[in-house]
């Protein structure tokens, strides 16, 4: 059988709407008695064919699948550095909560005890890891698991904070009014 044809039934019998990120070495694993330029011919053909994209560097995606709108670029976070501690925070968390307005398009920020780095996504756009010294254990009341994300996801306070320690600009960026007021439900809440 055709390796394209092998590809194909397997993506069919494997690949759905929560496993559809591959990385090189999952396909590579299906075709091991393959020589290693022919298996780099071969999915340089398997992406022009349409069976599969290549999202970034050894990170590839199930062309026919519906990709979750919007959340690619978490879930490419979350595989590309699985084994580290990761949470969506500063100017993405924010954003999400209505605090700041002013984020880029198709660009997302990544607290993880992982180097730092900025990933391109092609046209999917940008993830940007950026390192920190917080411990997990230490974090547990101030993140949430995003379960539609599959990441860990700060509270605004711990956002905020993070914007600070990292020295990113909050001039005229984060609507303080909105931050007040969620510290103040906090600890009325926690007073309770």
């Amino acid at each position: 059988m055709q390796p394209i044809k092998i590809l194909s039934q397997w993506l069919e019998q494997h690949a759905n709407k929560k496993h559809y990120i591959f990385t090189l070495q999952d396909l590579r694993a299906l075709f091991e008695d393959m020589h290693e330029s022919a298996f780099k011919t071969f999915m340089s053909r398997a992406v022009k064919s349409g069976i599969i994209e290549r999202i970034c560097r050894g990170i590839y995606a199930c062309k026919p699948m519906k990709y979750s709108g919007g959340l690619l670029l978490f879930h490419v976070a979350a595989y590309l550095r699985s084994g580290d501690f990761n949470y969506i925070s500063l100017e993405t968390a924010l954003s999400d909560a209505g605090i700041i307005s002013q984020i880029p398009m198709h660009y997302i920020s990544i607290m993880t005890s992982g180097r730092s780095s900025k990933i391109s996504c092609g046209n999917y756009g940008t993830i940007d890891f950026v390192h920190t010294q917080r411990m997990p254990q230490d974090m547990i009341d101030k993140l949430t698991y995003d379960v539609d994300y599959r990441l860990w996801r700060a509270d605004i306070i711990t956002a905020v904070e993070d914007m600070k320690h990292t020295r990113r600009s909050t001039i005229d960026l984060i609507d303080w009014e909105i931050v007040n007021e969620f510290v103040s439900q906090n600890d009325r809440s926690s007073n309770n």
